[in-house]
């Protein structure tokens, strides 16, 4: 039998990306030019953000923080046990140390009551991921950084257009990273975006992200004449890249709309069913879910049995994925370097969720395909 194809996720590109990509590669700049500066102001735009600082990854961004705040050996900032590795590593890179917290089993966030405990006089900033795009507690959470001192970073990897009290993620915080890997909310092929409201850190991150060079192109009178002010990194984002990142932004609403619709229509079909739970994607007066994927819950019983089960949806032609395979630390590295460390509510997560695709290259009538597979293969297992 042959079944239809629905992968977890797929860039959307088409002739108006290509042909922006062919009118930079037919000019003379390809960095430092303007397909930057109108993406920048597209995506503050959209996030009602003073500053928007494009960059290489949201990983890069996340480092270059850290690095300007000159954060080192020594220091010390909590991240969520449940994330992708690059939280983590954008501490580790600078030479601090992440420390972990554990997760709301609920929402699969970072459970803001098990911060303070770690809180101790190394601790320089909190960084907060919205799991699979929605907006962690941040009204506790920022109450908390501020009766400290600390510095709030929002991971927004996975919530481009998730909003918490009316306010885009990443201007919560102190400042926010996005992150336009090929299969997230819009893509630059790879590319990150910082968002921030403070004008002087602004300035400092521009400056670092490129080698801490304090005259760009257009600023020089003579060419090839500058000064190196700062120790920095390059981590820009070129025009190529930038050209992509301005069409889909045009698109990005009905993006959104079009994961929010799917959700909602795959929410109704598994909703009354048995063995699994769904983690709830709010679009209420507090949150608003960028509704990056669908994270299904699968019963303990059924859990042990998760990779056969994915493994029989592969074969249905249903995509899916794993958010994420392991709490980070209990990651290799991680463990070997900083021993075992307890998150019993992120590892209850990564052992038992199945990420299901809701992205805009499905159609609604994919979710009836993807729901009926569900219960076909779940049914083998109870």
């Amino acid at each position: 039998m042959t079944f239809k194809q629905i992968p977890f996720g797929q860039p959307i590109l088409g002739k108006e990306e290509k042909k922006a990509v062919e009118e930079v590669l037919s000019g003379p700049i390809l960095v430092h030019g303007p397909q930057s500066e109108l993406f920048e102001n597209s995506f503050a735009e959209f996030t009602g953000a003073p500053h928007a600082i494009s960059v290489s990854s949201c990983t890069a961004g996340m480092h270059l923080i850290y690095h300007t705040l000159g954060f080192g050996p020594g220091d010390e900032v909590i991240v969520p046990s449940q994330t992708h590795v690059a939280t983590a590593h954008a501490v580790e890179l600078t030479g601090a140390r992440p420390v972990f917290a554990d997760s709301e089993l609920k929402t699969g966030n970072v459970d803001a009551a098990t911060i303070e405990s770690l809180i101790t006089a190394r601790t320089k900033a909190i960084a907060v991921v919205h799991y699979l795009g929605v907006p962690a507690d941040l009204e506790k959470i920022s109450e908390i950084a501020k009766k400290y001192g600390l510095f709030l970073l929002e991971d927004c990897a996975l919530s481009p257009g998730a909003r918490f009290k009316g306010m885009h993620t990443g201007l919560i915080g102190d400042a926010g990273c996005f992150s336009f890997y090929p299969v997230k909310h819009l893509t630059t092929a790879e590319g990150g975006m910082i968002i921030l409201k403070d004008e002087s850190l602004a300035q400092k991150l521009r400056l670092l992200k490129a080698f801490g060079v304090n005259r760009s192109h257009g600023q020089r009178t003579i060419p090839g004449d500058y000064d190196v002010v700062d120790l920095g990194y390059n981590y820009r984002m070129s025009e190529v890249h930038a050209a992509i990142g301005i069409e889909q932004m045009i698109k990005l609403p009905t993006f959104l709309n079009k994961r929010r619709a799917n959700f909602e229509s795959l929410d109704s079909l598994l909703r009354s069913k048995n063995g699994f739970r769904i983690l709830p994607q709010p679009v209420d007066n507090i949150r608003i879910s960028s509704h990056y994927c669908m994270g299904l819950i699968l019963d303990s019983e059924l859990s042990t049995n998760r990779t056969e089960i994915m493994n029989q949806l592969r074969v249905k032609g249903i995509g899916t994925s794993i958010y994420y395979p392991h709490p980070v630390p209990h990651m290799t590295y991680y463990k070997k370097k900083y021993g075992d460390i307890t998150c019993p509510n992120a590892e209850s997560i990564s052992n038992s969720i199945i990420a299901l695709p809701v992205g805009p290259h499905l159609e609604s009538s994919d979710m009836q395909i993807i729901a009926d597979g569900i219960f076909s293969v779940l049914s083998v297992f109870k």
